[in-house]
Protein backbone atom coordinates (compact mmCIF):
# COMPACT_ATOMS: atom_id res chain seq x y z
CA UNK A 1 0.00 0.00 0.00
CA UNK A 2 2.68 2.21 -1.06
CA UNK A 3 0.74 4.45 -3.84
CA UNK A 4 -1.90 6.57 -2.02
CA UNK A 5 -4.72 8.91 -3.79
CA UNK A 6 -6.08 11.68 -1.99
CA UNK A 7 -9.08 13.13 -3.69
CA UNK A 8 -9.88 16.93 -2.88
CA UNK A 9 -7.45 19.49 -2.33
CA UNK A 10 -8.64 21.82 -0.12
CA UNK A 11 -7.72 21.98 3.76
CA UNK A 12 -8.02 18.32 4.78
CA UNK A 13 -7.12 16.85 1.40
CA UNK A 14 -3.89 18.49 1.16
CA UNK A 15 -3.30 17.82 5.04
CA UNK A 16 -3.70 14.58 4.16
CA UNK A 17 -1.65 14.50 1.00
CA UNK A 18 1.50 16.38 2.91
CA UNK A 19 1.00 13.72 6.14
CA UNK A 20 1.47 11.03 3.76
CA UNK A 21 4.19 12.19 1.72
CA UNK A 22 6.15 12.99 4.70
CA UNK A 23 5.94 9.40 5.60
CA UNK A 24 7.33 7.77 2.84
CA UNK A 25 4.05 7.04 0.52
CA UNK A 26 3.65 7.95 -2.81
CA UNK A 27 0.88 10.39 -3.17
CA UNK A 28 -1.74 11.23 -6.01
CA UNK A 29 -3.31 14.58 -5.01
CA UNK A 30 -6.95 14.79 -7.23
CA UNK A 31 -9.21 17.44 -7.82
CA UNK A 32 -11.18 18.73 -10.87
CA UNK A 33 -9.91 22.49 -10.20
CA UNK A 34 -6.22 23.09 -11.59
CA UNK A 35 -6.05 26.26 -9.84
CA UNK A 36 -6.80 24.35 -6.40
CA UNK A 37 -4.44 21.89 -6.71
CA UNK A 38 -1.63 24.51 -7.30
CA UNK A 39 -3.18 26.47 -4.20
CA UNK A 40 -2.66 23.02 -2.22
CA UNK A 41 1.36 22.30 -3.12
CA UNK A 42 1.62 25.91 -2.15
CA UNK A 43 -0.04 25.20 1.07
CA UNK A 44 1.92 22.16 1.64
CA UNK A 45 5.20 23.92 0.79
CA UNK A 46 4.44 26.92 3.11
CA UNK A 47 3.37 24.19 6.14
CA UNK A 48 6.57 22.45 5.40
CA UNK A 49 8.72 25.43 5.26
CA UNK A 50 7.39 25.98 8.87
CA UNK A 51 8.05 22.37 10.17
CA UNK A 52 11.54 23.10 9.23
CA UNK A 53 11.82 26.28 10.72
CA UNK A 54 10.16 24.72 13.81
CA UNK A 55 13.64 22.15 13.40
CA UNK A 56 10.91 19.53 13.14
CA UNK A 57 11.94 18.13 9.71
CA UNK A 58 15.41 19.00 7.05
CA UNK A 59 15.66 20.48 4.34
CA UNK A 60 16.25 16.58 2.78
CA UNK A 61 12.74 15.59 4.34
CA UNK A 62 11.02 18.49 2.72
CA UNK A 63 12.51 17.72 -1.10
CA UNK A 64 11.61 14.34 -0.79
CA UNK A 65 7.84 14.86 0.66
CA UNK A 66 7.31 17.73 -2.20
CA UNK A 67 8.85 14.50 -4.63
CA UNK A 68 6.42 12.04 -3.47
CA UNK A 69 3.59 14.41 -4.29
CA UNK A 70 1.38 13.75 -7.69
CA UNK A 71 -1.43 16.30 -9.05
CA UNK A 72 -3.92 15.43 -11.46
CA UNK A 73 -7.55 16.00 -12.40
CA UNK A 74 -7.85 12.45 -13.63
CA UNK A 75 -9.36 10.60 -10.88
CA UNK A 76 -9.64 7.04 -12.83
CA UNK A 77 -5.68 7.11 -13.89
CA UNK A 78 -5.29 7.94 -10.03
CA UNK A 79 -7.95 5.53 -8.25
CA UNK A 80 -7.16 2.89 -10.69
CA UNK A 81 -3.10 2.76 -9.48
CA UNK A 82 -3.54 2.72 -5.97
CA UNK A 83 -4.03 0.70 -2.43
CA UNK A 84 -5.54 3.54 -0.79
CA UNK A 85 -7.72 5.76 -1.87
CA UNK A 86 -8.64 8.79 0.82
CA UNK A 87 -11.92 10.93 -0.25
CA UNK A 88 -11.64 14.37 1.47
CA UNK A 89 -14.34 16.05 -0.93
CA UNK A 90 -17.08 18.46 0.59
CA UNK A 91 -18.95 17.23 2.88
CA UNK A 92 -21.59 16.58 1.09
CA UNK A 93 -23.33 13.66 0.81
CA UNK A 94 -24.61 13.63 -2.71
CA UNK A 95 -21.15 14.28 -3.77
CA UNK A 96 -19.42 11.54 -1.69
CA UNK A 97 -22.07 9.02 -3.24
CA UNK A 98 -21.46 10.08 -6.62
CA UNK A 99 -17.60 9.63 -5.92
CA UNK A 100 -17.67 6.12 -3.96
CA UNK A 101 -19.69 4.89 -6.68
CA UNK A 102 -17.26 5.83 -9.35
CA UNK A 103 -14.50 4.68 -7.82
CA UNK A 104 -16.22 1.09 -7.18
CA UNK A 105 -16.37 0.82 -11.33
CA UNK A 106 -12.36 2.08 -11.24
CA UNK A 107 -11.02 0.76 -8.60
CA UNK A 108 -9.73 -3.55 -8.27
CA UNK A 109 -11.12 -6.11 -5.16
CA UNK A 110 -7.94 -4.75 -2.94
CA UNK A 111 -8.49 -1.36 -2.74
CA UNK A 112 -9.33 0.54 0.12
CA UNK A 113 -11.66 2.69 -0.29
CA UNK A 114 -11.62 5.22 2.91
CA UNK A 115 -13.80 8.76 3.54
CA UNK A 116 -12.55 11.60 5.59
CA UNK A 117 -16.09 12.58 6.29
CA UNK A 118 -16.26 13.92 9.96
CA UNK A 119 -20.11 12.88 9.72
CA UNK A 120 -21.75 11.37 6.98
CA UNK A 121 -22.34 7.44 7.47
CA UNK A 122 -19.75 4.92 6.40
CA UNK A 123 -22.38 2.29 5.75
CA UNK A 124 -24.11 4.65 3.57
CA UNK A 125 -21.41 5.04 1.58
CA UNK A 126 -20.43 1.71 1.28
CA UNK A 127 -23.61 0.98 0.01
CA UNK A 128 -23.15 2.60 -3.48
CA UNK A 129 -20.36 0.53 -3.79
CA UNK A 130 -19.50 -3.20 -5.17
CA UNK A 131 -17.40 -4.45 -2.08
CA UNK A 132 -18.46 -2.56 1.03
CA UNK A 133 -16.18 -4.69 3.00
CA UNK A 134 -13.33 -2.54 1.71
CA UNK A 135 -14.58 0.66 3.00
CA UNK A 136 -14.25 2.72 5.97
CA UNK A 137 -13.98 5.88 7.41
CA UNK A 138 -10.44 7.95 8.19
CA UNK A 139 -11.26 11.09 9.81
CA UNK A 140 -8.32 13.16 10.28
CA UNK A 141 -8.52 16.12 12.65
CA UNK A 142 -7.12 19.71 11.14
CA UNK A 143 -4.03 20.68 10.61
CA UNK A 144 -3.34 17.06 9.47
CA UNK A 145 0.06 17.11 9.88
CA UNK A 146 0.04 18.17 13.79
CA UNK A 147 -3.18 16.28 15.03
CA UNK A 148 -2.33 12.84 16.35
CA UNK A 149 -5.66 11.88 16.20
CA UNK A 150 -7.16 9.13 13.57
CA UNK A 151 -10.65 8.12 14.64
CA UNK A 152 -11.44 4.76 12.06
CA UNK A 153 -15.36 4.30 11.44
CA UNK A 154 -15.80 0.98 10.85
CA UNK A 155 -19.19 0.85 8.77
CA UNK A 156 -21.46 -1.78 9.38
CA UNK A 157 -19.76 -4.13 6.58
CA UNK A 158 -16.41 -3.15 7.09
CA UNK A 159 -13.84 -6.15 7.63
CA UNK A 160 -11.74 -6.94 10.36
CA UNK A 161 -9.17 -7.32 8.38
CA UNK A 162 -10.00 -3.88 6.23
CA UNK A 163 -9.91 -2.15 9.51
CA UNK A 164 -6.35 -3.77 10.96
CA UNK A 165 -4.96 -2.79 7.84
CA UNK A 166 -6.03 0.82 8.34
CA UNK A 167 -5.48 0.98 12.21
CA UNK A 168 -1.58 -0.16 11.64
CA UNK A 169 -1.43 2.53 8.77
CA UNK A 170 -2.63 5.39 10.68
CA UNK A 171 0.00 4.27 12.84
CA UNK A 172 2.95 4.20 10.56
CA UNK A 173 1.77 8.07 10.17
CA UNK A 174 3.16 8.72 14.04
CA UNK A 175 -0.94 9.22 14.47
CA UNK A 176 -3.09 7.63 17.51
CA UNK A 177 -6.02 5.52 15.55
CA UNK A 178 -8.92 5.17 17.61
CA UNK A 179 -11.80 2.33 16.11
CA UNK A 180 -15.16 3.62 15.96
CA UNK A 181 -18.62 2.51 15.30
CA UNK A 182 -20.73 4.05 12.39
CA UNK A 183 -23.17 5.47 13.85
CA UNK A 184 -24.82 9.72 13.73
CA UNK A 185 -21.29 11.90 14.15
CA UNK A 186 -19.10 9.40 15.50
CA UNK A 187 -17.39 10.17 18.92
CA UNK A 188 -15.70 13.87 17.95
CA UNK A 189 -18.49 15.44 16.54
CA UNK A 190 -21.16 13.56 18.52
CA UNK A 191 -19.32 15.71 21.49
CA UNK A 192 -18.05 18.60 19.89
CA UNK A 193 -20.69 19.95 18.14
CA UNK A 194 -23.71 19.99 20.92
CA UNK A 195 -21.01 21.53 22.87
CA UNK A 196 -20.57 23.95 20.19
CA UNK A 197 -24.11 24.69 19.88
CA UNK A 198 -24.60 24.79 23.52
CA UNK A 199 -22.41 27.89 23.30
CA UNK A 200 -24.01 29.47 20.55
CA UNK A 201 -27.27 29.07 22.39
CA UNK A 202 -25.44 30.88 25.13
CA UNK A 203 -24.52 33.74 23.38
CA UNK A 204 -28.31 34.08 21.57
CA UNK A 205 -29.87 33.93 24.80
CA UNK A 206 -27.48 36.49 26.13
CA UNK A 207 -25.66 34.93 28.74
CA UNK A 208 -22.61 36.18 27.68
CA UNK A 209 -20.67 37.77 24.89
CA UNK A 210 -18.29 35.95 22.51
CA UNK A 211 -14.83 36.24 24.10
CA UNK A 212 -16.28 35.86 27.26
CA UNK A 213 -17.86 32.16 26.45
CA UNK A 214 -14.56 31.54 24.74
CA UNK A 215 -12.50 32.71 27.48
CA UNK A 216 -14.61 30.55 30.47
CA UNK A 217 -13.99 27.63 28.30
CA UNK A 218 -10.45 28.07 27.37
CA UNK A 219 -9.25 29.41 30.88
CA UNK A 220 -11.80 27.09 33.14
CA UNK A 221 -11.87 23.84 30.94
CA UNK A 222 -8.29 24.20 29.28
CA UNK A 223 -9.14 24.38 25.73
CA UNK A 224 -6.66 25.65 23.55
CA UNK A 225 -9.66 27.16 21.04
CA UNK A 226 -12.98 28.87 22.51
CA UNK A 227 -15.87 27.18 21.16
CA UNK A 228 -17.32 30.61 19.15
CA UNK A 229 -13.59 30.66 17.88
CA UNK A 230 -13.23 27.01 17.01
CA UNK A 231 -16.60 27.18 14.79
CA UNK A 232 -15.36 30.02 13.27
CA UNK A 233 -12.38 27.58 12.58
CA UNK A 234 -14.61 24.52 11.27
CA UNK A 235 -16.40 27.24 9.30
CA UNK A 236 -19.97 27.30 10.61
CA UNK A 237 -21.67 25.90 7.45
CA UNK A 238 -20.07 22.85 8.26
CA UNK A 239 -21.05 22.66 11.89
CA UNK A 240 -24.92 23.22 11.04
CA UNK A 241 -24.61 20.82 8.55
CA UNK A 242 -23.21 17.68 10.94
CA UNK A 243 -25.72 19.40 13.69
CA UNK A 244 -28.30 18.08 10.70
CA UNK A 245 -26.66 14.76 10.62
CA UNK A 246 -27.01 14.27 14.63
CA UNK A 247 -30.69 15.90 14.64
CA UNK A 248 -31.97 13.35 11.76
CA UNK A 249 -29.71 10.98 13.01
CA UNK A 250 -30.84 10.30 16.02
CA UNK A 251 -34.32 12.62 16.09
CA UNK A 252 -33.58 14.75 19.38
CA UNK A 253 -33.92 18.19 19.76
CA UNK A 254 -30.78 18.78 21.57
CA UNK A 255 -28.90 18.30 18.10
CA UNK A 256 -31.01 21.00 16.65
CA UNK A 257 -29.07 23.87 15.59
CA UNK A 258 -29.36 27.13 17.52
CA UNK A 259 -31.54 29.53 15.18
CA UNK A 260 -28.71 32.08 15.52
CA UNK A 261 -26.30 29.45 14.13
CA UNK A 262 -28.60 29.15 11.03
CA UNK A 263 -29.11 32.81 10.07
CA UNK A 264 -25.60 33.67 10.25
CA UNK A 265 -25.11 30.47 7.68
CA UNK A 266 -27.78 32.33 5.63
CA UNK A 267 -26.58 35.47 5.78
CA UNK A 268 -22.67 34.02 4.84
CA UNK A 269 -20.93 34.76 7.84
CA UNK A 270 -19.11 31.49 7.87
CA UNK A 271 -16.05 32.12 9.59
CA UNK A 272 -12.63 32.11 8.98
CA UNK A 273 -13.49 31.13 5.64
CA UNK A 274 -15.62 34.07 4.54
CA UNK A 275 -13.61 37.06 6.82
CA UNK A 276 -16.42 36.96 9.29
CA UNK A 277 -18.57 35.10 12.03
CA UNK A 278 -18.47 35.10 15.75
CA UNK A 279 -15.30 36.70 14.87
CA UNK A 280 -13.66 39.07 12.28
CA UNK A 281 -10.54 37.98 10.04
CA UNK A 282 -8.55 40.69 8.64
CA UNK A 283 -6.03 38.94 6.15
CA UNK A 284 -2.33 39.12 7.40
CA UNK A 285 -3.76 39.84 10.88
CA UNK A 286 -3.44 37.07 13.87
CA UNK A 287 -5.49 39.11 15.97
CA UNK A 288 -8.68 37.91 17.52
CA UNK A 289 -11.48 40.64 17.48
CA UNK A 290 -15.21 39.79 17.87
CA UNK A 291 -17.47 40.65 14.83
CA UNK A 292 -19.23 43.93 15.02
CA UNK A 293 -22.45 42.35 15.29
CA UNK A 294 -22.11 41.17 18.67
CA UNK A 295 -19.54 43.72 19.83
CA UNK A 296 -21.08 45.66 23.09
CA UNK A 297 -21.81 49.03 23.23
Amino acid sequence: MKNITVIGSGTMGNGIAHTFAQFGFDVTLVDINKDALDRAINTINNNLDRQQKKGAIDEETKTATLNRIKITADLQAAASNSGLVIEAATENKEIKLNLFKQLSSFCGDETILASNTSSISITQIASVTKNPGNVIGMHFMNPVPLMKLVEVIRGYATTDGVTKKIMELSAQLNKSPVEVSDYPGFVANRILMPMINEAIYALYEGVAGVAEIDIVMKLGMAHPMGPLQLADFIGLDVCQSILNVLYSGFGNQKYAPCPLLVNMVTAGHLGVKSGSGFYSYMPGSKDLVVSAKFRKN
